[in-house]
């Protein structure tokens, strides 16, 4: 997701955590055309992610990919094509981390939010190609892949051709307070799509009582921002909902493939509405029966804070979850701890359990995991400071 990832930030409360596992890759599912939003500062894993350089960009699984080549080594089997949005900052380290997408990244000049980012693409790949499906998937999220993933994909696929605004959701571990609802309704009835169900509603961040309440329902799923529609019905919906927002975009796409492309986004890209998919699209066109949801099944997790990366990384023999080099840290009575060791010096835990301790060469955040979720306060009173050199 572009700046909207930030909106729906996890917590280790709820996190679905991916296994480590060796499953077999999904099938490809013909005529989808993958879309990954590719934007956001990840600050509540700040000072590791930064505006410069955010979390897509880092491998925080310990993979030895990104979270951004994961995304795509996830979708390019199921896909007939892969296209990131990115903005022009991080264009350039996009194309060295994916040199294969070379003509398939589109970069904005300034961030617009997921509704332009995403439609941006959907309304460029409407003019490369006969009315494709699109799926829109974060480049900052942590997937299982394999054959759930695919069925999923799939089934999203089969109801997008019916005209439905297709989302993911992704069954819940707890009662999260980290993460937007979707409640499920009535099946739609489609023999190729069994189990995609009407969308009745959209719910963000609820608090700990009533995310309890949802889940004893059986109704409720976590919406992870993961969506699958025609770009004609996108538009066709943005043009009646956001008809500027929706102008201005098919004006840059008729552009995107010609000379003109740098004048007609210098000239519109910045009177765009900002404004995210949820809103724009997801909950008017939910409130009008037109938005489906089908099961996720499969371990997910978007590492929203340190606490949800230190459920990603495996602990060592001695309990620690380090990402990086475990010969740089030193641990003495200090259980579960989360250290991101990147400074090149020693970094030494003494009698706190459940710390976090990130070591960047210009910035040093010590923190616990109960209160990773407040990071972005952090972020927010660097900025305050006048220290923007450090966001």
């Amino acid at each position: 997701m572009t700046e909207s990832a930030e909106s729906s930030a996890g917590s280790s409360a709820g996190s679905s955590v991916p296994p480590r596992s060796s499953a077999a890759p999904a099938a490809r599912v013909p005529g989808l055309h993958a879309v990954v939003p590719a934007g956001g500062a990840g600050t509540r894993l700040w000072p590791l992610s930064r505006a410069g350089s955010p979390k897509f960009l880092h491998d925080l699984t310990g993979a030895g990919r990104s979270l951004l080549q994961q995304t795509v080594d996830r979708l390019a089997p199921l896909a007939d094509g892969v296209v990131v949005v990115t903005g022009e900052r991080h264009a350039a380290a996009v194309l060295d981390q994916l040199p294969d997408l070379r003509g398939s990244v589109l970069a904005e000049p300034s961030p617009r939010d997921s509704m332009a980012a995403i439609g941006l693409a959907a309304a460029v790949l409407a003019e490369r190609e006969d009315d494709p499906v699109i799926g829109s998937f974060a480049a900052d999220q942590v997937v299982e892949a394999g054959p759930a993933f695919g069925e999923a994909v799939r089934q999203a696929v089969v109801a997008a051709r019916a005209g439905y605004v297709v989302t993911v959701g992704i069954r819940a571990s707890g009662p999260s307070t980290a993460f937007g609802y979707v409640r499920t309704g009535e099946p739609l009835g489609l023999a190729d799509a069994p189990d995609a169900c009407r969308a009745s509603g959209f719910t963000e961040k609820p608090d700990a009582a009533t995310a309890a309440a949802y889940l004893a329902t059986g109704e409720y799923r976590w919406n992870a921002g993961m969506f699958v529609v025609r770009a004609s019905v996108l538009l066709d919906h943005l043009a009646r909902l956001l008809p500027v927002l929706h102008d201005g975009l098919r004006e840059i796409a008729r552009a995107w493939d010609t000379d003109a492309r740098d004048d007609v986004l210098a000239r519109v890209w910045p009177g765009l509405q900002r404004i995210a998919i949820d809103h724009a699209i997801a909950e008017p066109v939910a409130a009008e029966g037109g938005v489906a949801v089908v099961p996720g099944d499969f371990g997910w997790d978007d590492v929203g804070d340190f606490a949800s990366l230190g459920d990603l990384v495996p602990a060592d023999a001695e309990g620690r979850h380090v990402l990086g080099d475990a010969d740089a840290v030193l641990t003495l009575d200090a259980a579960r701890p989360v250290v991101v060791p990147g400074s090149g010096r020693l970094v030494a835990v003494l009698g706190l359990d459940d710390a976090v301790v990130v070591d960047m060469p210009d910035a040093l955040l010590v923190t616990t995991r109960a209160h990773a979720q407040q990071v972005k306060g952090v972020v927010d009173a660097v900025r305050a400071a006048g220290r923007d050199d450090l966001v």
